[in-house]
Order: structure tokens, then C-alpha cells, then sequence
């Protein structure tokens, strides 16, 4: 959807409403008393009615607008701004394109999106041919790293991040030419090194065991042949892996460092994630062209709002 196209369809508050409760309404609603499905809608109240047990709940109820004073036309701006563009926005940015005087609304709703996206993309699993790798984020120090390190404020250090890419085999039937092309992502912020946080990292995020994994011959590797069928490890990364065994998810990696810096001004270790839940999202989604924006709607009503 450009920007165009929001205009004409989303023209005033009732509109994004509306909107709202199409898909609300397609995705299902559940009653907070009984679990019931089956509901009145009332109008003049914009609110749904139980026709089992005749308990209410608004609109907003059970999504990630529940407890938000902000209204549907900011929400859906911003749902705009973060679904259409391949960067991406800093909340402060998102603020002064909605022109709105306080900062802490914009960034909690913005929060709640990004968490909403990494809830969405955790339903599914990784299978097949799947490249896995760590790359090393830029982050602010800590209080704690400070004092440790003896740093000023400003000074910066280094979080581990797992990056999983899912790729399928393709051969050119006139050439006889072998390509790998990429699917899906997932990027996971890891606590340390071990291989504990490792392994149970990739055990939630891979289908079953019939699958084949490429690493380079990490430590933190070491019981990965436990959960697939085959675990492939290389040498240490060098110019080899990253552009043909792990080609996909060092592409990821830099395409992700390059959009922090040109988006966020410093980033904290504890929002790293959401950062990244956004990053993936729009990757794993990168052909869905208009309909991201209305994906992004369903992941704000289905996911955990609270």
C-alpha cells in the first residue's frame, strides 16, 4: 500500500474502525467470560456482546490497542509507516511524522508492534536446508559495563545474535547450474556463548529432525547433530562460507547492521530483539508487496496485548 492509496482508503477515524473490525471479525472474536464465539455488535457502543453470557468488550479488547489511549487512525499511520518501508522508522521519527507533542505513547505503541511481529513470526518453524550462524550487534554499554570497563557514557560493546536462514535447492534444468535460494529467517538475541543457549535456541526454531543444518565449527555447535538429520560445520567463517555455505545469513547479518545504523541513533542490549522482530518480519514477508500492511493489522489483533 502506498501513500497514496492509505489516504483514499482510510480517510478518517471511522474508516480505520471499520477496518478494524473487518478483520477482527474475519480473524474471530472470543469472549474474556464464557469463550464464546458467537457476538452481537452494537453500534452505537462499538463494542461486541456475548450472545451466550452478554458480557461486552470494545473494539479494542484483546488486542494490542486494549489499554491505548491513542487513536485507530494513529495506530494505523504508524502500522503505515513500519509495514511499508524496507528500513524501517525510530519511534522518534514515528513522532514527528504523526506530529504528536509526547514521546513515551509513540514508543510504547511501537513497542507493542514490534513485539506483535516477533509473536507472529514465532508460530512458525525453520525445515529442510537451513544455514545458521552469529553475527555481533553494535549496543550501548550497560551501567554495569561502564563501571567494569571504565567507559563513559556513550561508550559501546557488542551483543551475539543467532541468525537461522531456511534455503531451498535450485537447478537450472538447461545448465545443469546448482543455486541456493533463501526463505525464511529468524534472528534470536543470545544471553552468552554456551551451547546450551544455543541449542535451545535452534530447537524452537527448526520443524523436526529431518533437516540439514550448515555451521562453521563453532563450540557453541557442538550438539547440534542431536536434533537433525545431518549438521554440516566448515572451518571457521571466512570469505568462503560467507558467500556460498553461509551465504544467506551473512547477507541477513549486514543487511541488519546497515539498517540499525541508518535508522537508530544508539540501541540498548534489552530492545535489541524487538529491532530485530521488526527487521525479520518485513524480511520473511519481502514479496508480499501491498498485503504486509494488512498482515501487520492481524498480527496487532491476534497478538498478546498484555
Amino acid at each position: 500500500m502506498d501513500i497514496f492509496s492509505f489516504g483514499v482508503h482510510f480517510t478518517d477515524e471511522v474508516s480505520c474502525r471499520l477496518h478494524f473490525k473487518a478483520q477482527r471479525d474475519r480473524e474471530g472474536v472470543i469472549c474474556n467470560r464464557c469463550e464464546g464465539i458467537n457476538h452481537y455488535w452494537l453500534q452505537n457502543k462499538w463494542s461486541y456482546e456475548c450472545k451466550s453470557c452478554h458480557s461486552r468488550q470494545s473494539l479494542r479488547s484483546g488486542t494490542i490497542m486494549e489499554s491505548s489511549k491513542l487513536s485507530f487512525m494513529t495506530w494505523y499511520k504508524t502500522i503505515f509507516l513500519l509495514s511499508t518501508t524496507k528500513k524501517g522508522f525510530s519511534s522518534k521519527e514515528i513522532q514527528r511524522q504523526l506530529g504528536l507533542k509526547r514521546y513515551e505513547p509513540v514508543w510504547a505503541m511501537v513497542d507493542k508492534l514490534r513485539k506483535a511481529m516477533g509473536e507472529r513470526d514465532e508460530r512458525y518453524t525453520l525445515e529442510g536446508m537451513i544455514e545458521m550462524d552469529e553475527g555481533y550487534f553494535t549496543i550501548e554499554a550497560s551501567e554495569h559495563q561502564h563501571k567494569t570497563q571504565k567507559s563513559g557514557r556513550g561508550s559501546k560493546t557488542k551483543s551475539n545474535v543467532m541468525i537461522m536462514a531456511e534455503s531451498t535447492v535450485l537447478e537450472n534444468i538447461n545448465t545443469g547450474q546448482v543455486e541456493r535460494q533463501c526463505r525464511y529467517f529468524k534472528a534470536k538475541v543470545l544471553e552468552d556463548h554456551k551451547a546450551d543457549a544455543t541449542d535451545k535456541t535452534f530447537e524452537n526454531a527448526i520443524d523436526d529432525e529431518q533437516t540439514i543444518v550448515f555451521t562453521d565449527k563453532s563450540t557453541s555447535y557442538v550438539n547440534i547433530a542431536d536434533y537433525v538429520e545431518i549438521h554440516m560445520s566448515s572451518e571457521k567463517s571466512n570469505e568462503t562460507t560467507t558467500k556460498e555455505t553461509l551465504k544467506w545469513v551473512h547477507i541477513a547479518i549486514s543487511n541488519a547492521k546497515r539498517n540499525f545504523v541508518g535508522t537508530y541513533h544508539k540501541i540498548k542490549k534489552k530492545y535489541l530483539q524487538l529491532y530485530l522482530n521488526e527487521f525479520v518480519y518485513k524480511l520473511n514477508r519481502r514479496y508480499f508487496g501491498e498485503r504486509i500492511f494488512d498482515r501487520l493489522i492481524i498480527a496487532a489483533i491476534t497478538a498478546n496485548g498484555h
